[in-house]
Order: structure tokens, then C-alpha cells, then sequence
């Protein structure tokens, strides 16, 4: 009697005690020891949804294998058994395989084994501009916008929002600064719809030009490899509030921005992180940084809590306080 067919299963859907073949990327590998001196690898697989992090002892029979070969970065094929435990998601590994060209027909694809957005970056770049040419009008904040994203495409589309908080995965940037836009455009609708004076105080065009913006730093900030994101030499040393100033002082001289409306947009650039500590050089000192600063804090913060919710490996209806917030959350309630 012939045995069972095992299937190919995405990691992020394989139930527990299920037995299956899946593609998977190696995230991290660590040597580590226990208290009593016992030396283990801690590693973690994972795809665009699910990572498994879980150890590899020194007398199992991978062990030596995972020490010497086993590389962050590379993708694998798995066969393996996915358990809840006490501890935590494990797999059990019946065999191990670094991904070939013909696993392409098996359905490997790189990017359902890294963290993505959920959206079409290109549909994503698309709305902002759609958003831009809208809010913004046809004149020179337009084409200032227009020149930054061009001129950095490639970049745009691809870079992580964040290192460790939230939207960091690829195209996380551009779905961070779409969220923000949408709400600075909702925040600067109801303002001025519902308080008719500050029409001649509050500009709309510069919220929302500042919305796209607010971010523009990080495509210099930050690089996304396979793996994570990492600050660059600048990022580290400037930040991204000043290095996104750079872009619409540079690009600005380009499309001969009028000084004053570029001196607004800058403040509104530097002071969106609304903290010293966080990264701003000033705090918003307009109408138009207000809102930028509170839309960004918004979505940074609602991606934060839920990037904590679905890393959690509790049981029950709250989260571990250890997170990087510092403190427990409510799990989504079913």
C-alpha cells in the first residue's frame, strides 16, 4: 500500500499536528545556551504571515546540520510537523533543503515567505499620486510630489516603514504614507467643513502634500533586505525627518517651489514626530503639522498594537507584556 501523498502548504496555513511540505524563509539563527550550560540554536522560519521561532537542540540529529549550514536569509523547503505547545509554535523537522529553481513549480514564490504589504505596492504608489493631483492642484507642490516619486520609484515601493514598530515589511512605507493621506485628507475635510474661518488659515493642499511626504526620509533612513530592516549610516546619524526636509529642499530648488510654501512643508516634515526623542527637530507649530503629526501617530500606532496582537503566542484574551510597547493589549475578540 502506497503512502499518502504529503501536500505543500503555506506556512502561515498548516494547523497544528498537521504533517507537510512548506516553503519557508530563515529569519534569524542564534547559538545559544541554557542556564545549566547546554548549547542550543534558536531559530525562525517564517513567511508573509506566520513565523515560527523555536530552538534546536545540541543532541538532535539537525543540530550540527543547522550550526554549520543553515543560512539567514536563504529560503527552504520543509518537511515538517507544525505543534502548539506550552512553549509556544515549534516545527518538527523530518527534512531540510534549500530552495532550487524547480521549486518554482511547486509553487515557491519569495514573496509569500517574507512580510509584505497585503496591498499592490504599484496600486499603492498610484492613489498617492491620484491623491496628490487631487488635494494638491496642478501647480508646483503637485510637481514637487510628482519629481520626489519618479525620481525614487524603485525605493518608494519597497521600503520598510519601520524597523521594529510597525508596517515592517516591504511596501510598508507606501502603505503607511497611503493610510496617513487618507486620514489628513478626512481630518482636513472635517476642519473646514465644520469651522468655514479657518479657510483662509488652514491650507489643505499643505496637509495633504505633507501627509505624502512625512515619511520620504526613510527610503534613505532604512534598507529592507531578505531578512529586516536596518538603519543606514545617515539614518543613524540624521534621521529620516531631516533627510526627508533634504528631498523638498533639493527637489523644491527643481520645480522652483515658492519659498514660503516650502519653509511650511518643511516644518511640517521635521515636526511630524512630535518629539524630540522620537526624532523631531521642532515641535508642529502650524495647523497643517497638527494634523500631519496626529494622522502619522495614529496609523504608526494602530500598526504598532497590531503587529503586537498577531506576534503574541499567549493563550487567553491578553497579550504578554512583553512587547514593544511595555504593556498588554486585548486580542481581537472573535
Amino acid at each position: 500500500m502506497s503512502k499518502p501523498q504529503i501536500s505543500i502548504i503555506p506556512l502561515s496555513q498548516i494547523e497544528t499536528g498537521q504533517e507537510c511540505d512548506v516553503f519557508v524563509l530563515l529569519a534569524e539563527k542564534e547559538l545559544l545556551t541554557t542556564r545549566d550550560g547546554k548549547p542550543y540554536i534558536r531559530v525562525n522560519f517564517r513567511d508573509a504571515v506566520r513565523e515560527v521561532r523555536f530552538p534546536i537542540w545540541a543532541d538532535a540529529p539537525l543540530f550540527e546540520d543547522c550550526k554549520q549550514n543553515w543560512e539567514v536569509g536563504e529560503f527552504y523547503k520543509l518537511r515538517a510537523i507544525y505543534r502548539n505547545t506550552q512553549y509556544g509554535p515549534q516545527l518538527e523537522i523530518r527534512k531540510i533543503r534549500p530552495v532550487t529553481d524547480a521549486d518554482q513549480a511547486d509553487g515557491f514564490d519569495a514573496n509569500q515567505c517574507r512580510p509584505s504589504s497585503r496591498f499592490s505596492s504599484e496600486a499603492m504608489y498610484d492613489e498617492i499620486l491620484t491623491l496628490a493631483k487631487t488635494h494638491c492642484g496642478k501647480g508646483k507642490l503637485y510637481q514637487l510630489i510628482v519629481q520626489i516619486f519618479k525620481q525614487n520609484r524603485d525605493a518608494i515601493l519597497d521600503t520598510a516603514a519601520a524597523r521594529n514598530h510597525h508596517h515592517v515589511f516591504f511596501g510598508g512605507l507606501l502603505e503607511h504614507t497611503l493610510m496617513v493621506t487618507r486620514t489628513a485628507v478626512f481630518l482636513a475635510d472635517l476642519y473646514l467643513t465644520n469651522y468655514p474661518e479657518l479657510k483662509t488659515r488652514l491650507s489643505k493642499p499643505l496637509v495633504i502634500a505633507g501627509a505624502i511626504l512625512h515619511d520620504v526620509g526613510k527610503i534613505r533612513e532604512l534598507r529592507y533586505d531578505v531578512v529586516a530592516a536596518h538603519h543606514t549610516t545617515e539614518g543613524d546619524l540624521i534621521g529620516h525627518a531631516v533627510l526627508g526636509r533634504d528631498f523638498v529642499r533639493d527637489f523644491g530648488r527643481e520645480v522652483e517651489l515658492d519659498p514660503e510654501i516650502q519653509t511650511q512643508l518643511e516644518h511640517i516634515i521635521i515636526s511630524h514626530p512630535r518629539f524630540t526623542d522620537w526624532g523631531a527637530a521642532k515641535p508642529p507649530m502650524s495647523l497643517e503639522a497638527l494634523l500631519v503629526s496626529h494622522a502619522d501617530s495614529c496609523d504608526a500606532m494602530f500598526g504598532t498594537y497590531c503587529r503586537v496582537i498577531e506576534q503574541d503566542d499567549m493563550s487567553g484574551e491578553i497579550t504578554s507584556r512583553k512587547n514593544i510597547l511595555g504593556y498588554a493589549l486585548l486580542k481581537n475578540m472573535t
